[in-house]
């Protein structure tokens, strides 16, 4: 397997977090999704390959789509979350999960109808190599669908956080977002090429400005944040006291109260959708 840092990551460190937030982080996301799905428009019948299926909220979903007569396949690189989606999934026959690297696994060619992502590509070693295998896997006709995050600035689910820690425990290291990570494919002009490269002739981005539905109070959200993201990853580099976890909550809740409404927090998220289609 080529992506052993992301398969360390996602198994024993952030995977076993979104296991224990799996529904506070599907509520948060469904927007996210719902758009990925509109994007897609699968039909019963189908053949889907989820990549970067997670605990399988996107697997469950798109199994109900394509119904008894289709077929998904529900990708990842952690058991950890997979072993959450074999317990969320497991009354649907036609849902099978499969814990291995898209970039290298040997799928048998032509096997799907549709490639679909919810922010599961942003990951991967090398995006050519992988698309390129994926591509193999796609039959002639079918198409492809991805979420990924656009450029972070549009994003304050993370920023908000971020901004928040380091005024109260000083600066953090900066992640190189052209490295595997959430802000991997913000950048369409680095990324359509590599598609292109990947043997996909025509990829095409659509950006969409949506609101997060973040569950609970302001507090709660706050403390989401300090569990999962930029936050709870300062906590962690300056190995911060319960009074600076305190601190950091407060002034995470402090920033995210500019978005509180009478229909709950809804945060900003600027969200790219990657589309192509194979020749037939």
């Amino acid at each position: 397997m080529t992506n052993l840092d992301q398969q360390e990551f996602w198994t024993h460190s952030a995977g076993p977090a979104w296991v224990s937030h799996q529904d506070e982080m599907d509520t948060l996301l469904t927007p996210v999704l719902d758009l990925a799905l509109q994007a897609a428009a699968l039909q019963p019948g189908e053949r889907v390959l989820d990549i970067g299926c997670g605990t399988g909220q996107s697997t469950d979903v798109i199994g109900t789509a394509v119904g008894p007569s289709g077929s998904v396949t529900g990708l990842d690189i952690s058991e950890t979350m997979l072993d959450l989606a074999a317990t969320r999934t497991r009354q649907m026959r036609q849902i099978t999960l499969l814990c291995a690297d898209a970039q290298t696994h040997a799928f048998a060619q032509a096997s799907f109808d549709v490639l679909f992502s919810r922010f599961g590509v942003m990951f991967f070693d090398d995006t050519t190599a992988a698309f390129a295998n994926l591509w193999r896997a796609l039959a002639p006709g079918g198409r492809m669908a991805l979420a990924a995050w656009g450029h972070v600035a549009g994003n304050p689910w993370f920023t908000d956080p971020a901004q928040a820690a380091r005024e109260v425990l000083g600066p953090s290291p900066k992640p190189d977002r052209t490295l595997p990570g959430p802000f991997a494919f913000e950048d369409p002009e680095r990324i359509l090429p590599q598609l292109r490269a990947a043997g996909i002739p025509a990829p095409t981005v659509s950006t969409h400005d949506i609101r997060l539905t973040p569950r609970g109070n302001v507090a709660d959200v706050a403390r989401l944040c300090c569990q999962i993201g930029p936050a709870d990853s300062a906590l962690t580099f300056h190995n911060a006291n319960d009074d600076a976890r305190i601190a950091v909550a407060g002034a995470v809740a402090g920033r995210m109260a500019k978005y509180d409404t009478a229909q709950g927090l809804r945060v900003p998220a600027r969200i790219h959708i990657y589309a192509a289609r194979k020749p037939s």
